[in-house]
């Protein structure tokens, strides 16, 4: 089973849109508050050109999406959705 690692806030409606969409096509994934944790705040910069922008998916191959539609997270996990 694939598992993504989905890098959050708790007030970001993208993430939580996301997450539901995750919930309704079966997807395992994790989520990481950045604002609980430096260092995942860190890793999100890092991968965004210096910016906190979420939600950030790591896919399994460790591939970062920046605020993806659904239909790219499943296309890249090959899956339709």
């Amino acid at each position: 089973m694939e598992s993504l690692t989905v890098y959050t806030t708790p007030w970001c409606g993208y993430c939580h849109r996301l997450t539901r969409q995750l919930d309704r096509a079966g997807v395992a994934y994790a989520t990481v508050d950045i604002e609980a944790d430096a260092e995942a705040a860190k890793f999100v910069e890092g991968v965004n050109g210096g910016n906190q922008t979420v939600p950030t998916v790591v896919l399994p191959d460790g591939d970062a999406l920046t605020n993806p539609p659904i239909a790219l997270v499943l296309a890249r996990l090959g899956r339709t959705a």
